[in-house]
């Protein structure tokens, strides 16, 4: 009789040193950064709802909007930077993130408004599923577009300078 080998199992993968996707730390500041945008933007819409007659129909509205999209593109910037590895990810949420946070204050906001109507229900809620659906589409997807200019820009930077 022959010698009987014993089964051979191959050998284990090398574990290998891959950071992980998501960056907490990148995600919380950008999200932070947001947030500082997104609550002065909040504050300056209330006190011209009392100012003026119908915001909605005024040219805040337009100047009020656009800053809230920088607010996103800024989370997301700071979130890319942060999160090299990453940077649509992290941007993204990063801006999602920021929505998050500013939630609660808008809830504050209403609050201390005591504007006579349903906060998510009612007729003409302060903040609808819609809206807040829409904001936080718009938050992952301008998010996610500073997260790549940002790491764009500081690649060519660099590339620029090694040059």
């Amino acid at each position: 009789m022959g010698a009987v080998s014993e089964p051979t199992t191959p050998p284990a993968p090398a574990p290998t040193a891959r950071a992980p996707v998501v960056d907490p730390v990148a995600v919380l500041t950008g999200a932070l950064v947001g947030l500082a945008i997104l609550v002065p933007v909040s504050v300056l819409r209330v006190i011209l709802d009392r100012e003026i007659n119908d915001i909605n129909h005024s040219a805040w509205i337009v100047v009020l909007s656009i800053a809230l999209l920088v607010g996103y593109v800024a989370a997301g910037a700071v979130g890319g930077l942060r999160a090299p590895n990453a940077p649509l990810s992290n941007g993204a949420l990063a801006a999602l993130g920021a929505v998050v946070l500013w939630v609660p204050i808008r809830i504050v906001i209403w609050l201390i408004r005591d504007e006579h109507r349903g906060l998510f229900n009612g007729s003409k809620p302060a903040l609808s599923p819609g809206q807040l659906f829409g904001a936080a589409v718009l938050a992952a997807v301008l998010g996610a577009l500073g997260g790549f200019v940002s790491t764009h820009l500081v690649r060519r930077a660099r590339a620029e300078d090694e040059s």
